[in-house]
């Protein structure tokens, strides 16, 4: 099949053939038939199987055959979770139409930046607006855009979008939506809550499903390393300079000290290295992924903000220096890499404390990672002896493991313990 066999528009065609695609992904082929027709949509597939363009391209096809009004309306409106994926949909979109004589008006928006340029921006309207929805709610609220003509939505990540809490703001959008409209709802992964928000939002929908097969499945080499939680950045060093020195490598922590810590460390033993996470200005994000993608930075410690929307061209190695919360997230994680028919290399380190853990996500994966050690950092026997006093201690979500510290609170109760005594035997003093 080429995209030529979806009946898309003459200039959508040339597009795609300037850019040498010409034949679509499996998730293409099958999303963008009933997205053209009209229908709602329901679409699992994997990570880097191709869901922008499934829906970009309807998107485009709509705009050139709908009427063009003044001031421009809002007929397409596509949410996303991060500001990542938010700036790739949008540069999706717009080079996709970049060699129209007449072309949509693309407003990309979200938080963490001025809202000044972007109520600038939208003056006159938009055709298609790609935001997060605080922002979105933030511009709506200021009047510098109505959702009534919206025609299509699409959200894309759905699962991620309602795990980073943003359930109320989805609720508050819907409700400024016409009622009448079409909506697609794209994700890798569906867990119980996004079945209940496609349930809620769509009508009738066209579902497609593309399963991984031994001919799509990503070639993405797992390595799950045992290794104690203490000795996790001198083994994330040794992997870095003796097996992967001239390679970009993207690690992944549970916080945002982690990744400042971990980053630290690392270029203090000389690696090229930088923190990401979502306390970081637009800017320096935008830098940081910048330079990993033209190789100032060698290594990129981020939080769970990178797993989604950032696609970094044939990035070679991902690690998880912290093991994600849920098994969809290690798929979104391991993800980065092997994309677009790349190979890629995945490291999962694995505290013995943690494997039960490790071994749900393998389950859920459907899939079992051989466990393996690096000469030199294997797990030490004696901390993990039965009788070791923090051996059964949970992981800390930093990352750490609880249990090796005491508490501020115990050490002040140790504190309150030792002075105790020493009150009751000191002298009193009598007046008089």
């Amino acid at each position: 099949m080429t995209f030529a066999d979806l009946a898309l528009p003459a200039a959508l065609l040339n597009a795609l053939s300037t850019q040498g695609l010409t034949a679509p992904t499996p998730v293409q082929a099958e999303a963008i038939p009933p997205l053209l027709a009209g229908h709602d949509l329901l679409a699992q597939a994997q990570t880097g199987s191709g869901k922008t363009l499934a829906y970009a391209l309807p998107l485009l096809a709509q705009w050139l055959h709908a009427e063009r009004r003044t001031p421009r309306s809002v007929r397409g409106l596509v949410l996303v979770p991060t500001r990542e994926l938010a700036d790739q949909v949008g540069q999706t979109l717009a080079g996709l139409c970049a060699d129209w004589p007449q072309r949509p008006k693309l407003a990309v928006v979200y938080g963490g930046v001025s809202i000044n340029p972007q109520l600038m921006h939208l003056r006159g309207g938009a055709d298609i607006v790609i935001a997060t929805p605080g922002r979105l709610i933030d511009l709506v609220q200021h009047r510098a855009l109505t959702l009534a003509t919206v025609a299509t939505l699409v959200l894309d990540e759905a699962d991620r979008l309602l795990q980073l809490g943003f359930a109320d703001e989805l609720a508050q959008i819907l409700a400024w939506l016409p009622a009448r409209r079409q909506t697609a709802l794209l994700s890798a992964t569906f867990p119980d809550a996004v079945d209940e928000l496609a349930h809620g939002v769509l009508h009738r929908p066209q579902r497609v499903t593309v399963d991984t097969t031994p001919e799509t499945r990503p070639d993405i080499q797992q390595h799950a390393v045992v290794v104690d939680a203490d000795r996790r950045t001198q083994l994330l060093r040794h992997l870095i300079q003796a097996r992967h020195a001239e390679e970009r490598v993207l690690v992944f922590v549970a916080s945002k000290y982690g990744a400042e810590l971990v980053a630290h460390k690392l270029a203090r033993n000389g690696v090229r290295a930088a923190a990401f996470h979502g306390e970081l200005s637009q800017g320096t994000r935008r830098a940081t992924l910048a330079a990993l993608r033209d190789g100032s930075l060698q290594v990129v410690v981020a939080t769970d903000v990178a797993a989604r929307g950032i696609d970094i061209a044939r990035l070679p190695v991902v690690v998880n220096f912290d093991l994600p919360r849920s098994p969809a997230d290690h798929i979104h994680r391991i993800g980065r890499t092997g994309r677009a028919g790349e190979a890629g290399t995945a490291y999962s380190f694995v505290p013995p404390e943690a494997e039960s853990h490790f071994r749900l996500i393998e389950k859920r994966q459907g899939l079992r990672v051989p466990r393996e050690t690096v000469e030199g950092f294997e797990p030490r026997p004696e901390i993990h002896a039965p009788d070791a006093p923090d051996a059964r201690a949970p992981l800390d979500p930093n990352g750490g493991i609880k249990g090796r510290r005491k508490s501020k609170k115990d050490k002040l109760r140790e504190q309150a313990a030792q002075a105790a005594p020493a009150a009751a035997n000191r002298p009193r003093s009598h007046k008089g």
